[in-house]
């Protein structure tokens, strides 16, 4: 799924999401874009068996443990590592499969696909959310600073 509309309405629609592989250190790019989200009004279910807890929400070990519906599950994780992770969605009656930046598992998709999810690979919620509900500036793209002038050092 590429199509601008159709990961807008997604977005607007799954407001429960089970990142898999959130980490607590918040220099983790999984840290850093499910808190942008919680922060944003969504649900955010952690779902990494190294943590009791993560921004505030209690973390399992897998997909199955999850005790309420899912609306999308976000995966951080290498795409050798996905299709277990995708069987179990299918398995939760998740409505979205979404797979982040660089990661690629044409199998893990075509499984969902034909189970009735939607499948979004090799994409950041964050940055989608970012740019199509108007939330870049936040992220340092509006800085005002960005050119392509050297700059000037002052030296002493």
């Amino acid at each position: 799924m590429t199509d601008s509309n159709q990961l807008r309405r997604v977005l607007r629609e799954c407001k429960t999401i089970a990142v898999v592989g959130l980490s607590a250190n918040e220099m983790r790019p999984s840290f850093f874009a499910a808190k942008y989200m919680q922060d944003h009004g969504y649900r955010i279910i952690p779902v990494n068996p190294n943590y009791d807890e993560i921004l505030g929400e209690k973390s399992y070990p897998d997909l199955l443990s999850i005790p309420e519906a899912v609306d999308m599950v976000d995966l951080f994780q290498r795409a050798d590592r996905v299709m277990p992770f995708a069987e179990q969605a299918i398995e939760i009656k998740a409505k979205v499969l979404w797979m982040q930046l660089s990661v690629i598992n044409e199998e893990a998709a075509k499984l969902a696909d034909e189970a009735g999810l939607e499948v979004v690979m090799d994409r950041c919620v964050k940055i989608e959310y970012a740019r199509l509900f108007g939330g870049l500036n936040w992220v340092g793209v509006d800085t005002k600073v960005i050119s392509a002038k050297r700059p000037l050092y002052v030296t002493h």
